[in-house]
């Protein structure tokens, strides 16, 4: 896969899948956060795929502390994140944007595009806390969200294989969706099938990648 580096304002350096091909439409794609950007990584490839070859060029960035980061995820906090995410489609000359579920809580303003079926950081750190419970609950351990949000606020949590900072947990606490801005809500009905991130596991739609895809470089051709 193409893979490129983009600086971070910190001066260190993270890598991003990237379709460039110096053209003028320019797509900059915000991944879900955490487990579900692990979920919706391989649709979001093809997606990528599909693009590319419709004449678009398209980046996925790792954000610090995700994927092939080597920066510690515990230290990472919602305002870094969102300094980064400027970085980024400033670096790669992005034109356009599309946000995947809690991502939206980093567009970067300046941009237009697309909110795909987009929540908050605090619904994403329910979800979490919610799976950690019943998981618990399946292995005989008994724990509660709200001692366990309690417990995140002063020490950080682990939740679906993340470990997550205190500063991450109190930031996307209070991290509600915010308006919607120069960005268009894009509803998952419109792609069809099951929600890649509702899945047990990573899988792949190719029918929702061609979908994806195909709204995307009509509302881009416009």
């Amino acid at each position: 896969m193409p893979i490129a580096a983009w600086p971070t304002p910190d001066g260190g350096e993270e890598y991003a899948l990237a379709f460039d091909s110096g053209r003028a439409r320019r797509l900059l794609i915000l991944p879900p956060l955490f487990d579900e950007g692990n979920k919706t990584r391989h649709t979001l490839v093809e997606t990528m795929r599909r693009l590319d070859r419709m004449g678009i060029d398209c980046f996925l960035p790792d954000l610090p502390g995700c994927n092939e980061s080597l920066a510690p995820l515990e230290g990472q906090w919602l305002a870094g994140w969102r300094a980064a995410t400027l970085a980024a489609a400033q670096h790669f000359g992005a034109s356009h944007l599309l946000t995947v579920r809690a991502s939206a809580i980093l567009a970067p303003p300046a941009l237009s595009g697309w909110r795909y079926a987009p929540t908050g950081g605090a619904n994403a750190l329910r979800a979490m806390l919610r799976a950690r419970t019943i998981a618990g609950r399946e292995m005989g351990i008994s724990e509660n969200a709200d001692d366990l949000l309690q417990a995140g606020r002063n020490d950080g949590l682990n939740l679906a294989g993340y470990r997550l900072g205190p500063q991450m947990v109190r930031d996307l606490e209070g991290a509600r969706l915010p308006d919607s801005g120069r960005l268009t809500d894009l509803s998952h009905a419109i792609i069809g099938g099951a929600a890649p991130w509702l899945r047990a596991e990573p899988g792949f739609d190719p029918a929702q990648a061609d979908t994806l895809a195909g709204f995307l470089a009509v509302e881009l051709g416009k």
